[in-house]
Formats: C-alpha cells, sequence, structure tokens
C-alpha cells in the first residue's frame, strides 16, 4: 500500500514520509482464511463482510483496510479475521485509538488514488475527536467537511473512494453512548452514500459496491445481525457480484399496506407481516438497503398500489429517515393514500441502560404490527387512547 502511494506523490515527498511513519508502527499477526465453496446455501452476515473484503482486496492492490484490532486481533467483531495474515501489515493496519487520526489518514491515502476502508467499532466512535493546544478535529468532520465535499469544491476533479463502515444503532446494554442509529445524520449529507445492509447477501453486494464506488460510502451494519445466517444465492458467491447503490428490494409483496424498514428493523418488519397475515392483512415489506440516495420510486410505487404507509426505524423520531420517507410519499403520492403515514421509530430519549426500558426504548414486532392496523383502520388510533 505504502508502495503505491509513493509512486503517487514521489519517494521524496513529505507526504509520503510522514503517512510512512505513521503506517510502520503498525503490528503484524496470523490467523487461517475462511474458504468458501460455491454450493453454500447458506452464510452469516459476518461471513459476507469477510468475503466481501477478502475478494475486493485481492482484486485490487489500491483497497486497505484501517481501524482499531482489525489486525492482530481479526477485527473486534471478527469482520476481517485472516486478512491481514493473507495481505499484510501494509494494508491491514491496526490503529491505536484515535479515530479522528485514522480517518484524516484515509482520506488522504483516498485523495491519492488508493481505496481506503475505515473500521469504526461503532459509528458512536466517529464523534470521537482529538484536541490539540488551538483545535479541534473530530473523525466526522474529516467524513463531512473532507470526504463527502470535495467532490463538489473542486468542480468534480477530485474524487474520494473511501469506506466508512461498522456497527451502528443499538446492540444490547451498551447504553445511551454505545447505542445511536447515524443513518439520518449521515444520509442529510450532500456528497455521501450511505448503505445499511439486513441479509448476507445485501451485505456482500452492497459492501462490494461501496469498495468499487468512486465517492465516500458511509456503510452502517449491525452488530447483533453479524452472526445471523441468511440464504445466499449461487449469483451471490460470485466474486463479480455486486448490488446497485440506490435500489431498495421487496422483500414481501403485498396489497394492503406497504413497511419500509432497514438493517435489523428489516426481520422485525417481516416477522409483522407473518403476524399480520394471519389477520387477513397483506404487507408488503420493502428492504431499502440505500438511505442515500433512496430509493423513491420503489416506495411510492407500493404505496400508489397499498395506499397505505408503515415507516420502521431504530433512530430517533425526529428528523429521522421515516420522516424523510414520509415527505416523499405526501410529495408525489398523497392522492393514493388512504389513511395517514404510521413512523414506527426509537423513543425520543437517549438510550436506556437497563434492559426493561431499553426494550420499550427501540420498535418491537408488536409496535409495527400495530401501526400496520392502524393504517388499516383495524385498531383504535392513538389519539383516541391518550
Amino acid at each position: 500500500m505504502l508502495g503505491i502511494l509513493r509512486q503517487k506523490v514521489g519517494a521524496g515527498s513529505s507526504s509520503a514520509m510522514i503517512l510512512g511513519q505513521s503506517l510502520q508502527r503498525i503490528r503484524p499477526a496470523a490467523s487461517g482464511l475462511r474458504n468458501y465453496a460455491s454450493a453454500a446455501k447458506e452464510m452469516t452476515v459476518r461471513d459476507a463482510l469477510n468475503s466481501a473484503l477478502d475478494e475486493e482486496m485481492s482484486a485490487d492492490p489500491k483497497v486497505f483496510l484501517m481501524g482499531e484490532e482489525v489486525g492482530e486481533y481479526q477485527g473486534a467483531y471478527k469482520i476481517s479475521k485472516g486478512l491481514l495474515d493473507k495481505y499484510g501489515p501494509e494494508r491491514v493496519l491496526d490503529t491505536p485509538i484515535t479515530e479522528a487520526g485514522f480517518t484524516g489518514i484515509g482520506v488522504g491515502a483516498a485523495y491519492y488514488g488508493l481505496k481506503p476502508i475505515i473500521e469504526f467499532m461503532t459509528f458512536n466512535f466517529s464523534m470521537q475527536a482529538r484536541v490539540p493546544l488551538r483545535s479541534s478535529h473530530s473523525a466526522i468532520d474529516h467524513i463531512i467537511n473532507s470526504a463527502a465535499k470535495s467532490n463538489y469544491m473542486s468542480a468534480g476533479q477530485i474524487n474520494v473512494p473511501i469506506v466508512f463502515r461498522g456497527p451502528n444503532g443499538a446492540a444490547a446494554g451498551v447504553g445511551a453512548q454505545h447505542s445511536q442509529c447515524y443513518a439520518a445524520w449521515f444520509a442529510s449529507c450532500p456528497g455521501l452514500k450511505v448503505l445499511s445492509p439486513y441479509s448476507s447477501e445485501d451485505a456482500r453486494g452492497l459492501l462490494k459496491a461501496a469498495i468499487r464506488d468512486p465517492d465516500p460510502v458511509v456503510f452502517l451494519e449491525n452488530e447483533l445481525l453479524y452472526g445471523e445466517s441468511f440464504p445466499v444465492s449461487a449469483e451471490a458467491l460470485d466474486s463479480s457480484f455486486c448490488l446497485p447503490i440506490g435500489k431498495a428490494k421487496i422483500e414481501r409483496e403485498g396489497k394492503d399496506v406497504t413497511i419500509t424498514a432497514f438493517s435489523k428493523m428489516v426481520g422485525y418488519a417481516l416477522k409483522a407481516a407473518d403476524i399480520l397475515a394471519k389477520e387477513g392483512i397483506s404487507a408488503e415489506v420493502i428492504n431499502l438497503r440505500s438511505i442515500r440516495p433512496l430509493d423513491r420510486a420503489t416506495i411510492n410505487a407500493s404505496v400508489r398500489k397499498t395506499n397505505r404507509l408503515v415507516t420502521v426505524e431504530e433512530g430517533f423520531p425526529q428528523h429521522g429517515v421515516g420522516a424523510e420517507i414520509c415527505t416523499s410519499v405526501i410529495e408525489e403520492s398523497f392522492g393514493y393514500l388512504d389513511a395517514p403515514v404510521e413512523r414506527i421509530s426509537g423513543a425520543d430519549v437517549p438510550m436506556p441502560y437497563a434492559a426493561n426500558l431499553e426494550r420499550m426504548a427501540v420498535p418491537q414486532v408488536e409496535d409495527i404490527v400495530r401501526g400496520a392496523k392502524r393504517a388499516c383502520y383495524r385498531a383504535v388510533p392513538l389519539a383516541a387512547t391518550a
């Protein structure tokens, strides 16, 4: 990786020397890399992400991975298992606990034509800053003010092919400072693409698309999904497999109500749809996959068929992803709505630590079921129970 960068900037330049000195502190490790047979029928999300990283690093020597514990420890969640042993310490880089530092290094490397993948142990840490004597810079400053805006500010002359990835949203019992969903934060910023996979096929196809994309991509995973197994098609196992950015997937077709969701909430929406079907309500479930760009066409086409909409997300209700979807439907398909839009979201409070309160603060399957019933006039409206 350093060799490529030195060819770009010149072996004697101060930029190469500074970056070289920074990266020489990286330490190696060893581990075996998992192999996948073409006949595999199921794959965990963890293995899907690992295989996507492996294949893209193998296909393009400009791709490298950087973050805390990605090398020797094989990744905090074992997403990078075996990659250090296969690609070496110049392409799998363990960093100190300094998100602002390695995020900035990654953006700088992308300016010079490399393809960094920056791993945050959690996207909550993308807020972290270093505070020198006279200034303060955070990781999100590099993401927003450097990566996202450079293409526009350079009149299209500078591309920043970088991926910021890691777990996003609530896990379990980790409190307010480690449980926030940042989908709406990053999706509000022009210049970024924001992806959030649900299944193993999503994880493989979208991560490959993110790495190959010439623009900065925020890739929001879910810690609780890493160990979940999903069926994977033969097509998805091919190394050339890639999903289009900006295209949602209809996970389940229906005719009575549209339910939109992303990440872990897709699974909850599908469970809710099963319950609703037993009560004679046919729900169409849309897996957004891409938060920015948002597949407005698929969402509106579904609403024009079902005439009802329920949006589901883990994040806060105000200015959320669901709010943006509601606005899109009001602007483009208002005349097709037969009921008010229902928004199911996290509670408008910091995440509680107590397990019973934590469960109340994030959407549950029964919340989605009740929302869909209200949209179909099969339940008492919330206002009537207040």
